[in-house]
C-alpha cells in the first residue's frame, strides 16, 4: 500500500486531498508547515510527496530544495495556486517531477500521483544505481556526475533529462518524449526548451555524447 505525504496547510484542501486518495487505496499523512513536511519527507519512507508552496515557515521551493539537497529523491508533485510559466519553470529546476495548479480536478491529481508512482516504481526497479557510458558516471543516490575523473555539477532538471538519456542509451527519445518524462507537463509544441537543455548537457558532459537524429529527437551515443 503506498504512503503519500500531503504538505498543505489548507485543512480543507488536505481532508478533500486525504478523502480521495484513501478511497482508492492509498495510505495519507498531512503535514500542515514547511518544518513538519520537511522533516517528515526525510524521516520516514514516503512513496510519494504532494507539496504546497505556500506553507506557513518557509517557502515550498526551499522546502524542495533541502529534500533534494538530502539526496532523497521521492516523486514529488507541487500543488499550488502559483501558475505563472517562471513559477513553474522554478519548480521543475528545484527537483519536482510534477506540476497541478489549484484549483483542480481531483482526478487528474490521481491520475499525476499513479503515473509518478509507476515511473518511481520502474526507477527502484532497476538494481543498478550507477549509469555509465564512455567516461561519464551517473551516481543515482548521490546524483553526482563524473566526466572522467572530474565532478560535474548539474541542477535538477539537467540530472533528470541525463538520467533519462542514459537509461535509454542508444534509444531515440523524441522531445515529446523528454518533455513528459523529464518535465512531466506540456509546453507550447513551439518551445525549444529540450534542445536548450540538451545543449546544456553537451557543454557539461561532451559535446559528442548526445547526438541529434534529424526529424526525430535526440540519441545517448553508448
Amino acid at each position: 500500500m503506498n504512503r503519500i505525504l500531503i504538505a498543505e496547510d489548507e485543512p480543507r484542501i488536505a481532508a478533500f486531498i486525504e478523502k480521495g486518495l484513501r478511497s482508492h487505496g492509498f495510505t495519507t499523512y498531512v503535514a500542515a508547515d514547511a518544518d513538519s513536511a520537511t522533516n517528515m519527507a526525510l524521516s520516514s519512507s514516503f512513496d510519494l510527496m504532494i507539496l504546497d508552496l505556500g506553507l506557513p515557515g518557509r517557502d515550498g521551493l526551499d522546502v524542495l530544495a533541502e529534500i533534494r539537497g538530502q539526496g532523497e529523491i521521492i516523486p514529488i508533485i507541487i500543488l499550488t495556486a502559483r501558475d505563472d510559466i517562471q513559477d513553474k519553470v522554478a519548480g521543475f529546476e528545484a527537483g519536482a517531477d510534477d506540476y497541478v495548479t489549484k484549483p483542480f480536478r481531483f482526478e487528474e491529481l490521481l491520475v499525476r500521483v499513479k503515473a509518478r508512482l509507476r515511473q518511481g516504481s520502474s526507477h527502484q526497479a532497476v538494481s543498478e544505481m550507477v549509469l555509465r557510458v564512455g567516461n561519464v558516471v551517473l551516481d543515482l543516490r548521490s546524483r553526482k556526475v563524473k566526466v572522467g575523473q572530474n565532478t560535474v555539477e548539474l541542477p535538477a532538471r539537467e540530472f533528470t533529462l541525463a538520467e533519462t538519456f542514459f537509461r535509454h542509451p542508444g534509444q531515440v527519445l523524441s522531445r515529446e518524449q523528454l518533455l513528459d518524462r523529464v518535465w512531466g507537463y506540456d509546453y507550447d509544441p513551439g518551445s525549444n526548451i529540450v534542445d536548450v537543455y540538451v545543449g546544456y548537457l553537451r557543454k557539461k558532459l561532451g559535446s559528442e555524447l548526445i547526438e541529434t537524429v534529424r526529424g526525430m529527437g535526440y540519441r545517448l551515443r553508448n
